[in-house]
């Protein structure tokens, strides 16, 4: 009984050229679905597209390891999946055309406080979500941003559209401090006139 514990847990179902050519079939396809999906997949801006990439990992699951149920198999698997992200990964770095194939440009979606709706409109990202992602950054309303970006990894990054609040008052705290030294110098030179 226990041996057959220890066989069913650890014997593969499939051949093993099989086991590792899954992942990489599945993977591929992935890269090149989410691609075509567009940026709004990878950033999960709303519940519907977080649940699609969760049941697309419990679809695709089957794919990858067949009818095979072993840990054997399922360690296979997932170590060939993480070969395969490391070895393009490692690739793209080195070249930048393909990497920028791959993963697309940029979109602008806010510049100077206006929203760009036919950026928003290719990206299908409505304006109730960009407010929400923007609310989430720290703003109360599109017309602080400057610029909102969807950069091609899913994030979006706003730049405000004037100095935030801390920074404005860093900034009166330094040019109050400058005044006081020249204040300062120049009372130690009224008191003082010869310097000594």
């Amino acid at each position: 009984m226990e041996a057959k514990i220890w066989s069913d847990m650890f014997h593969l179902g499939l051949p093993l050229l099989e086991k590792i050519a899954r992942p990489i079939i599945v993977y591929l396809f992935l890269v090149v679905g989410l691609r075509l999906a567009g940026k709004r997949e990878l950033a999960q801006l709303n519940p519907f597209d977080l649940i699609v990439l969760l049941t697309l990992s419990n679809t695709v699951q089957n794919a990858i390891i067949g009818e095979d149920n072993s840990v054997t198999g399922g360690l296979i698997g997932a170590a060939t999946l993480l070969l395969v992200n490391y070895l393009v990964v490692r690739f793209l770095y080195g070249h930048e055309n393909l990497e920028h194939l791959v993963e697309g440009d940029p979109d602008t979606l806010i510049l100077k406080g206006k929203p760009i709706k036919a950026n928003l409109k290719k990206e299908l990202i409505t304006l109730a979500e960009l407010e929400t992602a923007a609310h989430k950054q720290g703003f109360a309303s599109l017309e602080e941003i400057e610029r909102a970006v969807l950069e091609p990894g899913g994030t979006i990054s706003f730049i405000g559209a004037k100095p935030a609040p801390e920074l404005s008052r860093h900034e009166e705290v330094l040019a109050r401090l400058d005044e006081m030294a020249q204040e300062l110098r120049s009372l130690k030179t009224t008191l003082n006139p010869q310097g000594t």
